[in-house]
């Protein structure tokens, strides 16, 4: 099998620095990749907590004046991960989160700065690096949505160029004066081929009209996102390249989450000690002052708090949760009125529901390994991963019919509830609570998600298969 060098372009890689989903896909790709005869190596910005575990990295260009100062090129790698890191310190040398400020507002350089990232993506693409010349590109949502456009508008031989969409409500959107500042040709922000979007410019856009080929996380998101609703003011775009997008359902880490190893739960398990499972809910309960009852279903959530994640949904369903004697455990962030809903609701009912807000990797696990259920009601959802983080650790997933939600839980895993309202999600909860007091039938349900197979392994094969056939319609010299 001859191997396939592909680049990836992604704006946070787990488990350096994560802020969702896109994290985990970008950490675990890769490394699931090598069993395939793939070698990746993935291009990140050099933010602080990069530069910090990196630092003896290998410096393989210098620029005096790289989009506005002086920059560089490393090469090193962490956690099995092989990194290129773009190193600007006026660009990516902030604190927190990469891509908003302290209050929550957008870097006003988001566009200078995630367009540096895909010229240098293109660079390397051109053969910047000789020791790795990659057959195809490959740029995760729109922090790395102008890779592909660079690539085109350089012109002459280039890799093949796959754009992945992680989630269709980030788009990159700038005025279009930005395309002359970095380095494309001004009449692509007037082209509707290009990177022209409702008179301004969309990176994302500029990536799904210029790439070879496009993917989502999950098939039935592929199909979502040709409707006007679903892509968001991209629908007609995908439609016309529907011939060359695909679905490739997202995996998780199964060295990472896994019950029989995990450090972070109170007591490890698997299929044949789910009995285990009641210490871990019995140490949830107390961590979050929750009453210790046994009996009760104890409801999980680990979410962004948003419209998109139909938390206020939840909300609206309070009353059954409270009529049925559940019991909630809630880890999240996000919108500012939900955190202060949730924390109100709280505190209103003591011992029934616990909301912490913020993002805690050990009480993530601890809430899969202690929950009897999952709840993920979105309106939306590219795939999920929380959901299959449920599966492996035998909670069972309560999730609105959407998306990747759909392809990944059934009637025999988990429950299921559409259309996306407050009164079908109570009518799941409703199902939910009296299933759990069959302790025969939960059980079954539980033994069905732990058998399921979350891990990359297929996907992987998939992500190889699409690199294979691009690489060999183009031409290996194309």
């Amino acid at each position: 099998m001859t191997p396939v060098r592909v680049l990836a372009v992604a704006s946070e890689v787990y488990p350096i620095v994560k802020t969702g989903g896109l994290a985990d896909v970008a950490g675990a790709l890769p490394v699931a990749l090598k069993g395939h005869g793939v070698e990746m190596r993935t291009l990140m910005p050099g933010y602080p907590d990069v530069m910090r575990l990196l630092a003896g990295a290998d410096e393989i260009r210098r620029w005096p004046d790289y989009f506005g100062g002086p920059g560089r090129l490393l090469a090193g790698s962490h956690d099995g991960l092989d990194l290129f890191v773009l190193d600007v310190p006026h660009l990516y040398a902030r604190p927190g989160n990469p891509y908003v400020t302290a209050e929550g507002v957008d870097w006003p350089d988001n566009g200078v700065r995630f367009a540096a990232l895909s010229r240098i993506a293109a660079d390397i693409g051109h053969g910047l690096v000789a020791a790795f010349v990659p057959d195809v590109v490959h740029a995760h949502d729109w922090q790395a949505g102008l890779a592909p456009a660079y690539l085109h508008y350089d012109g002459g031989a280039r890799p093949g160029t796959v754009m992945t969409i992680h989630n269709m409500a980030y788009q990159g959107k700038f005025d279009r004066t930005l395309a002359g500042a970095i380095g494309l040709p001004q009449h692509a922000s007037f082209d509707v081929h290009g990177l022209e979007y409702f008179g301004g410019i969309s990176f994302l856009k500029a990536g799904l009209q210029l790439a070879d080929r496009i993917t989502t996380v999950s098939p039935t998101y592929a199909h979502e996102i040709q409707s006007d609703e679903g892509g968001m003011g991209l629908g007609g775009l995908l439609r016309e390249r529907a011939g060359v997008l695909s679905g490739i359902l997202n995996g998780i880490d199964t060295e990472v989450w896994n019950p029989q190893t995990d450090p972070h739960i109170a007591y490890r398990f698997g299929a044949k000690e789910l009995s285990f499972r009641s210490a871990n809910k019995a140490a949830l309960q107390q961590r979050l002052g929750l009453d210790p009852r046994p009996d009760a279903l104890l409801l999980g959530v680990i979410s962004r708090l948003s419209w998109q994640k139909g938390l206020d949904l939840l909300l609206e369903s309070m009353p059954t949760i409270l009529g049925n004697g559940m019991q909630l455990a809630l880890l999240g962030s996000g919108d500012a009125e939900l955190q202060d809903r949730y924390q109100g609701t709280a505190r209103g009912h003591p011992g029934r529901i616990a909301a912490v807000i913020g993002y805690d990797e050990a009480l993530a696990h601890l809430i899969q390994a202690g929950s009897d259920a999952l709840i993920v009601p979105s309106r939306f959802e590219p795939c999920g991963l929380t959901q299959l983080c449920a599966l492996r650790y035998g909670a069972v997933p309560i999730v609105s019919r959407v998306g990747g939600l759909a392809d990944t839980v059934n009637e025999t895993t988990g429950f299921t509830f559409g259309p996306v309202t407050s009164a079908n999600l109570s009518a799941a909860l409703g199902r939910a609570s009296f299933t759990f007091h069959d302790k025969s039938a939960w059980r079954q349900l539980q033994l069905a998600g732990l058998a399921t197979d979350v891990s990359w392994r297929n996907r992987a094969g998939e992500y190889a298969t699409l690199y294979r056939n691009l690489v060999a319609s183009r031409g290996r010299n194309a």
